[in-house]
C-alpha cells in the first residue's frame, strides 16, 4: 500500500476514468443507443452551458495549481494545500468540472448515455481518487487540512 503522505496513488486514476466515461458514452452509443436526453432545445442548450461552465471551471482550477506551484498530476504529491479560487467552495472542482461536461454532453450531444455515466464516474473517482488524496492531503498538511475539510464541501 502506498504511503499516503509521500503521493494519495500510483495510477493517475482521475483522467483515466474521465476518458473511461467519454469513450463508455461514445461505445455505449454505438452498441446500445439510446438517443437524446429528453428535453429537446432547452435541454441542449442547458448541456451546452453545462459544458461551457465545466470547461470554466476546470480552467480556473488549472490556474489555481499554477498560482500554488503545485503538481496538477493526481498521482503526485501536493507541495501546497490549495484553498483559493475555485477551491474556496469545492474541495474537488476539477471532478465537478468534469461531472458537468459530462452531464452536459450527454444533455446537448446525439446520446444520453455522458449524462447516465456522470454519476458513475464520480463514484469511481471518489472511490479511487479523492478517498486516497484527502488521506494524502491529511498526511501532507495535518491541521490545516482538516480546518480546510470542515469549511469547504467535496462537491459545492
Amino acid at each position: 500500500m502506498d504511503d499516503h503522505a509521500e503521493r494519495p496513488n500510483r495510477i493517475p486514476w482521475p483522467p483515466i476514468l474521465f476518458a473511461s466515461a467519454l469513450l463508455g458514452s461514445v461505445g455505449l452509443g454505438l452498441l446500445a443507443p439510446i438517443g437524446r436526453a429528453p428535453g429537446g432545445a432547452a435541454a441542449a442548450i442547458a448541456g451546452v452551458a453545462l459544458m461551457i461552465g465545466g470547461a470554466a471551471l476546470m480552467a480556473w482550477s488549472f490556474a489555481s495549481f499554477r498560482h500554488a506551484r503545485t503538481t496538477i498530476l493526481p498521482h503526485r504529491g501536493a507541495d501546497a494545500l490549495i484553498t483559493q479560487g475555485p477551491f474556496a467552495w469545492s474541495r474537488n472542482p476539477i471532478y465537478l468540472a468534469e461531472a458537468l461536461m459530462l452531464a452536459g454532453l450527454g444533455l446537448a450531444g446525439p446520446e444520453a448515455w455522458p449524462l447516465v455515466l456522470a454519476p458513475v464516474f464520480m463514484a469511481a473517482v471518489w472511490h479511487l481518487a479523492i478517498s486516497r488524496e484527502e488521506a494524502h492531503l491529511a498526511a501532507r498538511f495535518g491541521q490545516a487540512w482538516e480546518a480546510y475539510r470542515a469549511r469547504v464541501r467535496r462537491w459545492l
